[in-house]
């Protein structure tokens, strides 16, 4: 997946450089949005609409414990259960994710009736496939088997207003506040392998069902400055929490992380930036989510994680002006999760956005 998206971003690279003219219309910045991967980042003038699409792949494989790498091996003989002591709960782990991937496709919106106001929705539809391996009986390192668990759907829905609150030729600052709602589906099943080779179809962990289950704030502060050949940014966002309609409220989330652009050419930018997202573990738990495998326990949920990424837009002019592509890989620089939990090892993005 990684090798088709940049052979895929290369091509299109080339062909919209190709198609557009050598630009003498210098108003257009492929600067003016912030790198592809980071959400909410320009607001609009007053009538403008803008539509976009994103395609964003994680893949994610090994364990990791703290900052510490772990193997399924010493996860069954060491990770006590949270649930030993219910029936047929043993006194460890032992069930281990191994790989896990999730592709969402997100559609989204922005519509400006104001200068000062711009209003943004986004719809995701999400992917998930997460394969693990199961040992034998209540203790021992024995692997009995492995199976592979999917569920895929609609997301939860964004909808937020960002509110401007500074605009001038070199820099801007605006603010963004909304709400998640719950139209993720948090009761998604699979079939699983248990220790005893049994293979009943339960209710899938917390990691890969599609949505939060919950009504949740959103909340954000951008800024962004513009000289002649370069640009920067900082963002922070979070996702505040609410409710607990399934016995459980997912942790809530923080990203802050800056940018940095250079102007090739007005029509394409290269990027780079830092993100530090930090997510808190779970509160409550669902009953039906009750099994010797860490993606059940609502304590080995925490994520703290400093990304690095590297992009790329593209801006049209001419005939081609409002049209926008953009590219960001995502490479973790350092991890520290409440594990054992599976570690994050790349996140892809690809977006189309179109403002007219």
């Amino acid at each position: 997946m990684q090798y088709r998206l940049r052979a895929t971003a290369l091509a299109v690279a080339c062909a919209w450089l190709c198609a557009t003219p050598a630009l003498a219309d210098h108003a257009v910045r492929a600067d003016d949005h912030a790198p592809i991967g980071v959400m909410g980042d320009h607001f609009h003038s007053k009538g403008e609409w803008m539509f976009s699409y994103r395609f964003m792949s994680m893949s994610m494989a090994d364990n990791r414990d703290g900052e510490d790498d772990i193997t399924p091996e010493e996860i069954v003989t060491t990770a006590a259960n949270p649930f030993f002591g219910a029936p047929m709960q043993p006194p460890t782990l032992r069930v281990v994710p191994v790989e896990m991937t999730m592709d969402m496709h997100m559609f989204g919106a922005m519509y400006a009736p104001s200068d000062r106001v711009t209003l943004m929705g986004m719809v995701n539809y999400v992917d998930k496939v997460m394969d693990h391996v199961t040992f034998a009986g209540p203790s021992g390192t024995d692997r009995l088997g492995s199976f592979r668990t999917s569920a895929s759907g609609i997301g939860d829905t964004r909808l937020s207003a960002l509110v401007s609150l500074r605009h001038t030729e070199t820099d801007r600052w605006h603010l963004t506040i909304g709400a998640s709602l719950p139209t993720g589906d948090t009761d998604e099943t699979g079939q699983v392998l248990a220790p005893t080779g049994m293979q009943p179809t339960l209710r899938l962990p917390y990691p890969m069902q599609l949505g939060s289950g919950t009504y949740d704030v959103l909340g954000g502060l951008t800024y962004a400055g513009f000289a002649d050949r370069f640009s920067w940014g900082a963002q922070w966002s979070g996702v505040f929490r609410t409710g607990d309609d399934n016995g459980y409220t997912l942790g809530n989330e923080h990203r802050i992380g800056g940018w940095g652009a250079w102007l090739v050419r007005p029509v394409l930018s290269l990027s780079a930036r830092l993100e530090y997202f930090d997510r808190g573990n779970i509160d409550g738990m669902d009953p039906r989510i009750m099994a010797p495998v860490q993606t059940a326990d609502p304590n080995r949920q925490g994520v703290k994680r400093l990304d690095l990424g590297l992009g790329a837009n593209l801006a049209g002019t001419g005939s081609w002006r409002g049209h926008r592509l953009g590219i960001e890989f995502l490479y973790p620089l350092e991890q520290d999760l409440d594990g054992p939990q599976l570690e994050t090892d790349w996140t892809a993005t690809i977006g189309y956005q179109y403002a007219f």
